[in-house]
């Protein structure tokens, strides 16, 4: 939100009362607490009246300071906060000098200066941010004078502006389909159901991170407003409605770091089992389909040697006008246990769509009404719309007993061989209402969706584990991520909307995201065939791939016979990549650094990365390259090193760009120098990733170690393999209970167990 007129004017009614110094300081165990009068106190006169701001620091976690300013204190705390995970109280080191007050927390300090309250970050010396003048702010928007004002909290705001220096480059806040770097642009942050060609998104995210190697968390679910480099150029601006704001600065020093501290405190990505990394393929949207037809959707997949591990049933497994009864259409399913153990026994998990919605017509909606499971008007009344589903109800998950009715639902699905749920919607969630346990409906739009996709993860968790719980979910906000796995939402079908999505998914996943997913070929219309293979490379090289339509298939016979080339060609290749993913994926659920990353989240330091939004890294080692094009050009560039041709084994010199034509068949993927990519065995996504791995060595520099690890389906510790460089001698070291081998230059040097070797290359 902007209130300012230029450099140096307000809008007209509005006001901005600023710290004009710190009057006095209150160092105590756990905090600094330092009054902050909006005017500079000459003598005790001044003391009298005017605007008072209190600021509190604390450093509760190595490299983190929290920052919690109010104006009116005695304003009662509104539900629902964030879900962090902080101590009640931690030490803080701090010391007053003359003119400053400095808190430290590991490397990251913040110098505050007593005479004009401006707040500077440094690491270890460098300083990295800072707030000075008029940044920090008490806002009032309809402001008449101190005489005059009532002491009303409506058209209040608090906002802090923190700056950006030259060359430095801003990532985050969500999935946005805007440009990838935010630099210059307004964003809210704040839940909407607006495709991905709009600034809205369905997946906002209070947390931006910096190429200088620090970050930001907004710790309020509010509307959140920022500012980045547009309300004043050189500063990123964050204002929240009310009296008080609450932010974290995270330091790095490198961007994964600062990914690492902030799902620290909002919790890291969990990790989804082996088979959810599999072809996923879809009924579509508004599509006819019976089990008829789901078995021809299946078996024509294996019949065209394509690998397949889920199928999803969308929508219309309800009966139309009954979403969400949670029963299926007996008409065209009459036997729903039957078909599917009939599918399950084809190796196939179920995935069925649901959402929090209870339309009118469904046997559920009296049952909600009569106990108080839905969100009501001021009146007490239900709160209905026509907007989705004719005369709907949305479910109030701060009711426990609600929770529990919705659970059961679920688990009856469970219970009758479901293995998940796609969670749909979420975002278009009413402020005009009231809910069971009287949270502040503002501060609950963007949280809905926390606590929805919570239950619906809790059921799997209590029915089917730790191990096996996953969601296919569309919304979220801060800590959704550990909710696993997310989809970009509903893109058209082309090459525009393709990047688009791209670029979406590569904001979410610098957002504390750590698995993403897409709908191959396009969600709306039917693209073109070349469209369609293409996506269809990029999807199955993504963390997690679905087949997935509105009013068409997306099988592929329904484009080309070529199409089901690429799709099993990709398919196969995804499960041979199986234990390297699944390695990445279980130091993603550990680090909370993505599985599907931004070039510049790896390559920091390299200027030619910091905008590039059409090529990514999947893992630590693969560089994909989708083609958006149809005359087959895959343009890419490669950071510094030899970099290896995936398919072809042809090596290229980083510090370039490239232009190659590609066929169907293959993408622009490369392997990093100094890699040892682990292959395994089969070409599916289940299976036993540590037995007869072969553990190949790219371009291992002299003087160089590479190392990896694999895992087995369960997330154990199998094989550690270190392959170190001198000249011509390769050190070979494995250890481990498993048996495979290390490929050194097409040579092939077997294990069984430990072994240590070198060889002569």
């Amino acid at each position: 939100m902007k209130f300012s007129n230029g450099c140096w004017l307000f809008k007209q009614g509005t006001s901005c009362f600023s710290p004009a110094e710190v009057y006095f300081t209150k160092i105590e165990e756990d905090k600094v607490v330092l009054c902050a009068p909006t005017q500079h106190i000459g003598h005790r006169g001044d003391t009298l009246g005017g605007v008072n701001l209190t600021i509190t620091f604390t450093t509760p976690m190595p490299e983190v300071i929290r920052v919690q300013v109010c104006h009116y204190k005695g304003v009662l705390k509104k539900t629902p906060s964030f879900d962090i995970n902080i101590p009640d109280s931690a030490p803080i080191k701090a010391e007053e000098t003359g003119d400053s007050i400095i808190i430290r927390s590991g490397s990251l300090s913040v110098v505050v200066n007593k005479y004009t309250a401006s707040m500077t970050y440094y690491r270890d010396g460098e300083k990295l941010t800072s707030s000075t003048g008029r940044d920090l702010g008490y806002i009032k928007t309809n402001w008449q004078g101190l005489a005059y004002d009532d002491g009303s909290i409506k058209d209040t705001y608090m906002r802090q502006m923190l700056s950006i220096g030259v060359d430095e480059h801003i990532y985050g806040t969500g999935e946005r389909f805007t440009p990838f770097v935010k630099n210059g642009q307004s964003i809210s942050i704040w839940n909407e159901d607006g495709g991905t060609s709009t600034e809205m998104s369905y997946k906002n995210i209070p947390f931006y991170v910096s190429d200088k190697g620090y970050g930001v968390f907004v710790n309020q679910t509010d509307k959140v407003e920022f500012e980045v480099g547009t309300e004043m150029i050189t500063r990123v601006q964050f204002s929240v409605p009310g009296e008080s704001i609450d932010y974290f600065v995270i330091n790095g020093p490198t961007m994964k770091e600062v990914l690492t501290r902030y799902t620290d405190i909002t919790g890291k990505p969990g990790l989804p089992a082996p088979w959810t990394f599999g072809l996923w393929l879809s009924t579509s949207f508004t599509t006819n389909y019976d089990e008829e037809t789901v078995n021809k959707f299946v078996d024509g997949m294996f019949e065209r040697d394509i690998p397949l591990q889920v199928f999803h049933f969308d929508c219309f497994w309800m009966k139309d006008f009954s979403w969400c009864d949670f029963e299926w259409d007996s008409r065209v399913f009459p036997d729903p246990v039957g078909m599917l153990k009939r599918l399950k026994a084809k190796g196939l998990k179920i995935c069925v769509w649901i959402n929090s919605y209870i339309g009118q017509e469904s046997k559920l909606f009296d049952e909600g009404m009569e106990k108080g499971y839905f969100i009501k008007r001021k009146n007490g009344d239900v709160w209905q719309w026509d907007m989705w589903q004719p005369g709907m109800a949305i479910v109030d998950f701060t009711n426990p007993e609600a929770c529990k009715w919705f659970k059961s639902k679920l688990a009856a699905l469970v219970d009758m061989g479901v293995d998940c749920f796609k969670t749909d919607f979420g975002e278009r969630i009413p402020t005009d209402c009231v809910y069971y346990d009287g949270s502040d409906p503002e501060k609950m739009h963007n949280y809905y969706t926390y606590l929805y996709n919570k239950c619906v993860y809790e059921v799997l968790l209590e029915k089917k584990g730790k191990e096996e719980a996953v969601l296919f979910a569309r919304s979220a906000t801060a800590g959704g991520q550990k909710f696993p796995v997310h989809w970009g939402g509903d893109c058209w079908s082309d090459y525009e909307s393709m990047e688009e999505s791209l670029r979406g998914g590569l904001s979410l996943t610098l957002s504390g995201f750590g698995f993403w997913s897409h709908d191959i070929g396009g969600f709306e219309a039917t693209s073109t065939a070349d469209v369609y293979k293409r996506w269809c490379a990029f999807g199955l090289l993504s963390t997690h791939s679905r087949l997935h339509g509105s009013s068409s298939y997306r099988v592929p016979w329904a484009y080309d016979d070529e199409a089901c080339e690429v799709v099993s060609k990709f398919a196969k290749l995804k499960g041979k990549l199986m234990p390297y993913l699944y390695r990445n994926a279980i130091e993603t659920n550990r680090t909370g650094v993505p599985s599907m990353r931004a070039m510049v989240l790896e390559f920091t330091e390299d200027p030619n990365c910091k905008y590039l939004d059409k090529q990514y890294m999947l893992g630590d080692s693969l560089l994909v390259a989708p083609v958006f094009n149809d005359k087959s050009i895959g343009k890419f560039y490669l950071p510094e090193g030899k970099w290896t041709n995936y398919f072809t084994g042809e090596v290229k010199e980083g510090g370039k760009w490239y232009s190659e034509i590609v066929p169907y068949t293959e993408i622009p993927l490369y392997v990093k120098p100094n890699t040892i990519l682990a292959l395994g065995k089969e070409e599916k996504a289940v299976y036993e990733y540590e037995d007869n791995t072969r553990l190949v060595v790219y371009q291992l520099e002299d003087g160089k170690t590479a190392s990896t690890d694999v895992y087995d389906g369960k997330g154990n510790l199998r094989v550690h393999c270190d392959v170190a460089r001198e000249g011509n001698l390769y050190s070979i070291k494995v250890k481990g209970d498993s048996i495979g081998c290390v490929v050194i230059d097409g040579r092939e040097y077997k294990y069984a167990g430990d072994m240590e070797m070198v060889a002569n290359v």
